[in-house]
C-alpha cells in the first residue's frame, strides 16, 4: 500500500465543461489511473469530466518536450476514464486561467505544451480567452470528398445509422449534421454511440443543427467521458463540418456554436481553426488521494 497522499486541487470550468485541476510545479505527482477516476468521480470524489495536471514542459515526458519546444507549461490532460487524451479544447482555457490567476503566467499571449501539439493562448478585452487550435483535417479525406461524408453513426433509440464526417483536430472528432425529423435535445446520449468504422483510439461525437449561417447548435458524447455539456474541440470540428458542407464559403469564417454549457466561438480558414470563449475556477480544496 502506498503512502497516504494529500494534495491541493482547483476546480473550474469552461462553458461548463469542468475539470479538476492539480499544480504539480516540481512534477513529482504521479496520478495513477485510480486517481484519475477518484479525482473526477462526481459522488466520491471531486467530480470533472476531466483531470488537468499542471507541470513545467521541461519536467514532462521526452516526447512531450521534443512536440512542444519553447513552452514553459504543459497541459497533462486525463479523460474522467483516466485515459490520456491529446488535448482539451475547453480545458486549455481553463488551464490558461489557472496559470493567470496564480501568478504562473502573465503574458497576454504564450504557448502551452498539449499531447497534441503547442497551442498559442491569447487573454481577450473581455477576459475570455482564446485557443489557436491549429491546423485541422479531414480524417478520411478521399472518401469524404467523393461521398460528402465517410462513416456512419448508430444512435441508442433510434432506428436508422446517420452519416458523418470524420475530423482530425489533434483528437478525433465524428460529426453528424442531423436531418430535420430528428430532435437534437430528444437523442439518447446515455450510451456511446456506434461509429462504423469506428477509429483505432476511439472519437468523440457530435450533433448538430444548423440554425442560421454561421451559427449552429450540438450536443456531444465525449470518448472516455461520456455526454458533456461541452467540448470545445468538439465544437470547432462541429462548425468546420458544417462550414465543409455548405461549400467552405470564404465569408464564413467566424461561427457561434450553442451548447447545453453555453457559447463558443469558432474561427476558422482552410488550414487553421481557433476557438474562443470563457472560463472559470468556482473552488479549491485539499483531497487525500485513495491508498
Amino acid at each position: 500500500m502506498r503512502p497516504v497522499t494529500t494534495i491541493e486541487f482547483s476546480k473550474g470550468h469552461g462553458t461548463l465543461n469542468d475539470f479538476v485541476l492539480v499544480e504539480d510545479v516540481e512534477g513529482r505527482l504521479d496520478l495513477a489511473d485510480t486517481d484519475v477516476r477518484f479525482l473526477a468521480d462526481r459522488r466520491a470524489g471531486i467530480g470533472g469530466d476531466g483531470v488537468i495536471r499542471i507541470v513545467p514542459t521541461q519536467l514532462a515526458p521526452q516526447d512531450v518536450q521534443q512536440l512542444n519546444p519553447g513552452t514553459r507549461w504543459f497541459m497533462d490532460y486525463r479523460n474522467a476514464d483516466g485515459s490520456a487524451a491529446e488535448m482539451c479544447g475547453n480545458g486549455t482555457r481553463v488551464f490558461a486561467h489557472y496559470l493567470r490567476t496564480h501568478g504562473l503566467e502573465t503574458a497576454q499571449s504564450y504557448d502551452i505544451a498539449t499531447r497534441a501539439g503547442t497551442k498559442r493562448i491569447t487573454v481577450l478585452a473581455d477576459d475570455s480567452y482564446r485557443t489557436d487550435l491549429g491546423g485541422w483535417r479531414l480524417a478520411r479525406g478521399d472518401e469524404a470528398e467523393q461521398r460528402g461524408m465517410d462513416s456512419v453513426v448508430q444512435v441508442h433509440g433510434f432506428a436508422d445509422a446517420l452519416p458523418a464526417l470524420s475530423l482530425d483536430l489533434g483528437n478525433p472528432h465524428t460529426v453528424v449534421a442531423l436531418p430535420l425529423k430528428v430532435d437534437l435535445d430528444a437523442l439518447d446520449l446515455a450510451q456511446a454511440p456506434h461509429v462504423d468504422p469506428h477509429p483505432e483510439h476511439g472519437t468523440n461525437v457530435e450533433f448538430v443543427r444548423a440554425l442560421e449561417p454561421g451559427h449552429i447548435s450540438m450536443r456531444v458524447h465525449e470518448r472516455g467521458v461520456g455526454e458533456t455539456l461541452s467540448c470545445g474541440t468538439g465544437a470547432a470540428a462541429a462548425a468546420l463540418a458544417t462550414w465543409w458542407w455548405a461549400g467552405r464559403p470564404a465569408d464564413q469564417t467566424s461561427w457561434t456554436v450553442d451548447l447545453p454549457g453555453g457559447r463558443l466561438g469558432v474561427h476558422l480558414d482552410a488550414e487553421r481553426v481557433a476557438l474562443s470563449g470563457p472560463a472559470a475556477i468556482v473552488a479549491t480544496g485539499r483531497v487525500t488521494l485513495p491508498g
